[in-house]
C-alpha cells in the first residue's frame, strides 16, 4: 500500500512539476510588453517641421535613381557595449564629412544608404541610445537632406553574430527563443530611432528596418530550401520583427505616419522573399513599403571565383531573379529597392561596367532602384571584398567609368 502511495505521490509532483514548467514557459513565450524602457531624459527628440509630400513608394523608388551605401562607417562596431564616436573609423573608415556628401550629389549620386547599428551604442540596460550617437548620425543625415538626396537609415549590424544568443546588448536573433530579447531590444532602438528622426524629415528619408536578419553562424546563415524547419521559423519571426518595427514607426505618427519603409526577407535574399513563409507586413499607411533586397548576382561573377565576364550566363541569371520579384512585389505594389548590389575587383572593369549598365538599367525599366556597396576597399586582400567604389579621402572615383555608366543606366 505504501508503495502504491508512493508512486501516486511521485506521479503528482511530476504532473505538478510538469505544470509549472509549461506555465513557466508560456510566460517567457508573452513576457515581451509593447512598452518603453530607455531613458526618458536622454532622448534627441526631432523639433523639425516639414510636409511630407503624398507619393507612393513605386513613385519615390522610381525617383531614386542609383544609390550609393555609406559602408563599414556607423555601421561599424566594436565589442564594448558603447563603443563611442570612434567606432566610426573602427573598420579603417575616414570620418565623414559634408564635403564628401556634397561631392557625391555633384557626382550623380541620388541616393545615400546609411547603415547603421545600434547594439553598441546603448548607455545601460534600458537600451538608451547614447546622445552623442544619435546626433552623430543626424548630422550626416541632415547634410545629405540639404543636398536633396534620398536617405535610407536602418538596424544594421544588429543580428546577433553568435548562434541563437538572447544576451542583452547581442541586438536580435530570429528563432522563438530569442523573440522575446530581440523585441524589447528592436522596439526599444527604434521608438528611439522614430523620436529623432520624424516631422523635420520630408519623404526624402526612409526607414529600413533591417539588415540581413539571418541565423548567423549556423548552416543554413544565407540560404536554405523551401522545406527547411528552422529557416522556415526564422522567416515567421522576420516577419513579427518587420511588423512590431513597422508599427512602431506608424504609431509616432506625424511624418513618420505615411513614410516609407523598406522591408527585408530572410538575409534580404529576394529568392527567399519568394517563399510563401515570407510575408508582407500590414500596414496602415496605404502604398507607402517598399521590398529591400540584396543581389551580389550572380555569385560567381560579383563575388565568387567563377568567372570575371559578363556574358549571357550571367545575363540570364540576373534576369531570373529581377523577374521574379518583379511578378512577385513590384507587380502588387510593392517597389523594390536594391539596397545593396556591386562586383568585386578581379580586374574586369570593362566587364563589370557591363554588368552594372545591365543590371541597373534593367532594374529601373521594372521599377526598382539601386544602391550600390562600397567598402572603400577596392583590392582587399579578401578577394570577395574588393568593393571599393568611391575614395572619401580624394573625393574621387576608384573606376569612374563603371560607377558613370551605372547612373547612365539609371537615369
Amino acid at each position: 500500500m505504501k508503495k502504491h502511495l508512493l508512486k501516486i505521490q511521485t506521479i503528482l509532483v511530476c504532473i505538478f512539476l510538469l505544470s509549472c514548467e509549461l506555465a513557466c514557459a508560456k510566460k517567457n513565450e508573452n513576457s515581451f510588453k509593447a512598452e518603453p524602457l530607455y531613458s526618458t531624459e536622454k532622448l534627441v527628440v526631432d523639433t523639425g517641421s516639414k510636409s511630407i509630400a503624398s507619393k507612393t513608394a513605386s513613385q519615390i523608388v522610381a525617383d531614386m535613381g542609383f544609390g550609393w551605401n555609406l559602408g563599414n562607417t556607423l555601421d561599424a562596431y566594436t565589442a564594448s557595449l558603447n563603443g563611442g564616436l570612434s567606432t566610426e573609423n573602427a573598420w579603417g573608415m575616414p570620418t565623414t564629412k559634408q564635403e564628401m556628401i556634397r561631392d557625391l550629389k555633384q557626382k550623380g549620386i541620388k541616393t545615400i544608404r546609411i547603415p547603421i547599428s545600434w547594439h553598441c551604442h546603448i548607455t545601460d540596460r534600458n537600451y538608451t541610445i547614447d546622445q552623442k550617437w544619435m546626433n552623430r548620425v543626424k548630422q550626416i543625415v541632415d547634410w545629405a537632406i540639404e543636398e536633396d538626396m534620398y536617405v535610407v537609415i536602418n538596424c544594421h549590424h544588429d543580428n546577433s553574430l553568435t548562434a541563437n544568443t538572447c544576451s542583452y546588448g547581442s541586438g536580435y536573433y530570429p528563432t522563438k527563443k530569442c523573440s522575446d530579447e530581440s523585441k524589447r531590444f528592436l522596439y526599444n532602438i527604434w521608438s528611439q530611432i522614430v523620436i529623432a528622426f520624424n516631422n523635420g524629415y520630408d519623404e526624402h528619408l526612409i526607414f529600413e528596418t533591417m539588415n540581413e536578419p539571418r541565423l548567423a553562424n549556423l548552416s543554413n546563415e544565407w540560404w536554405f530550401n523551401s522545406g527547411d524547419k528552422t529557416g522556415t521559423e526564422a522567416t515567421k519571426m522576420i516577419n513579427e520583427y518587420n511588423q512590431l518595427i513597422l508599427d512602431v514607426i506608424r504609431k509616432s505618427g506625424g511624418n513618420n505616419a505615411t513614410r516609407v519603409v523598406m522591408f527585408p526577407s530572410y538575409a534580404a535574399n529576394p529568392q527567399l522573399a519568394m517563399y510563401d513563409c515570407f510575408e508582407v507586413p500590414h500596414d496602415t499607411a496605404k502604398d507607402r513599403l517598399a521590398l529591400s533586397a540584396h543581389m551580389y548576382t550572380p555569385y560567381r561573377f560579383a563575388m565568387g571565383e567563377g568567372t570575371s565576364v559578363f556574358d549571357e550566363g550571367v545575363k540570364s541569371e540576373l534576369d531570373g531573379i529581377l523577374d521574379g520579384i518583379k511578378w512577385k512585389f513590384q507587380d502588387e505594389g510593392i517597389p523594390v529597392v536594391i539596397g545593396e548590389m556591386g562586383a568585386t575587383n578581379k580586374n574586369n572593369d570593362t566587364e563589370r561596367a557591363k554588368w552594372f549598365t545591365y543590371f541597373v538599367g534593367t532594374a529601373k525599366d521594372y521599377g526598382m532602384s539601386c544602391i550600390v556597396w562600397d567598402n572603400m576597399s577596392p583590392n582587399n586582400t579578401q578577394k570577395s571584398e574588393r568593393y571599393g567604389y568611391y575614395n572619401r579621402r580624394n573625393l574621387c572615383w576608384y573606376f569612374p567609368e563603371i560607377i558613370q555608366a551605372a547612373i547612365d543606366a539609371a537615369k
